[in-house]
């Protein structure tokens, strides 16, 4: 890596710890601009009233947007880190698991009926593409399953099948490491290249799966409420050597402690 691109990395991440702090208003909403480079990001999880002691299940949902001021497409994003807070708790115990090897070259419906059981989220993604000259955008399905183990930790297997400008899968294997500290886990996003010189410009998701193991009742997402506040931090590391990074907070109410006679 260049003398100069580490510099302007160091430059761009101070500027954008800098817009969060005063981005991130009263609708708990992220917005980071740099230069003619936008990320606007939200996100929430329903229930928000949970215990401070136990965890319970929720459903979480997200969407995050790239956006060029000028028009036109934005700077490619090559790398994306989210870390989640301490007061998350993911769950595989007895969910299927989706080898990426099953769904590598599927479409959007084979890899859902080949591995049912082991979807743990859809959404979307869109890119725009160039084709000689004309930028077109597009959106497609997205979905996430339960992948294998990797070192001892969880998988998701991201997925996405499009048809522009050709019939082509993306299945992408996306890590999520235990943490020590506030956070309690991290998932590291390579995001792949796309054909006919495409960018990402938006993702959205929803994620939380139950299923049954064991005679119970199992949720993939759960989540606890003790300081009032649950946290996702992101990284997001761009092809100009752009550094966005920030911290989204949702705010979270506490089950009312029931008085012992």
């Amino acid at each position: 890596m260049g003398h100069s691109r580490q510099i302007k990395r160091a430059v761009m991440l101070a500027l954008c710890v800098g817009l969060l702090a005063v981005s991130v208003g009263g609708a708990n909403a992220a917005l980071i601009k740099v230069g003619n480079l936008v990320l606007k990001a939200d996100g929430g999880f329903f229930p928000n009233t949970l215990p401070r002691d136990s965890f319970e299940p929720i459903d979480f949902r997200g969407h995050a947007n790239l956006i060029n001021t000028q028009g036109g497409a934005p700077t490619s994003l090559e790398e994306m880190r989210l870390d989640f807070d301490r007061d998350g708790l993911l769950e595989t115990r007895g969910l299927p698991v989706c080898p990426v090897a099953k769904i590598a070259h599927a479409n959007t419906g084979q890899a859902r009926k080949r591995c049912a059981g082991a979807i743990v989220g859809t959404g979307h993604v869109g890119a725009i593409y160039d084709f000689i000259g004309v930028q077109v955008e597009a959106r497609v399905k997205a979905s996430l399953f339960n992948g294998p183990r990797k070192d001892g930790n969880p998988t998701v297997i991201g997925h996405v099948h499009t048809r522009i400008p050709f019939p082509q899968t993306y299945a992408v294997v996306i890590s999520i490491e235990r943490m020590k500290g506030p956070y309690r886990y991290r998932a590291n996003f390579d995001v792949p290249s796309l054909a006919a010189g495409g960018v990402l410009t938006h993702i959205d998701g929803r994620i939380g799966r139950r299923y049954q193991f064991k005679g119970r009742e199992h949720s993939y997402v759960n989540a606890r409420c003790t300081t009032g506040v649950i946290r996702t931090h992101g990284h997001f590391l761009f092809a100009d050597g752009t550094i966005m990074d920030g911290t989204l907070e949702k705010p979270c109410t506490p089950v009312p402690l029931v008085p012992t006679h």
